[in-house]
């Protein structure tokens, strides 16, 4: 029977609604269950390195571009007159005398 949260309808069942203890119990015993009919995947250091490089390279290629697209931006607000706080020098002024 759904209840309301601050406006939000939410449901009384399932894994999410359990209290955080009872989650980690039941996660605890899946995970042992895995292990003792050997379907658990256990990595390896060689294979943990090589998730943890590939990881950091696309973790790398994401900063290059954002850094790339934020170089971008402050060249034409510069190119367009404006200050970080994307204001021109006219309104500037009148904000720096405002204070």
């Amino acid at each position: 029977m759904p209840n309301s949260n601050q406006g939000r309808t939410t449901s009384n069942r399932g894994f999410a609604a359990m209290d955080p203890e009872q989650q980690r119990r039941i996660a605890s015993e899946g995970g042992k269950a895995a292990h003792a009919s050997g379907n658990a995947h256990e990595f390896t250091s060689k294979e943990a390195a090589e998730a943890g490089r590939k990881g950091g390279q696309s973790r790398g290629a994401n900063n290059q571009a954002r850094m790339a697209a934020m170089q971008v931006a402050q060249a034409e607000m510069n190119q367009n007159g404006m200050n970080q706080a994307g204001m021109n020098q006219g309104q500037a002024e009148v904000a720096q005398q405002a204070k």
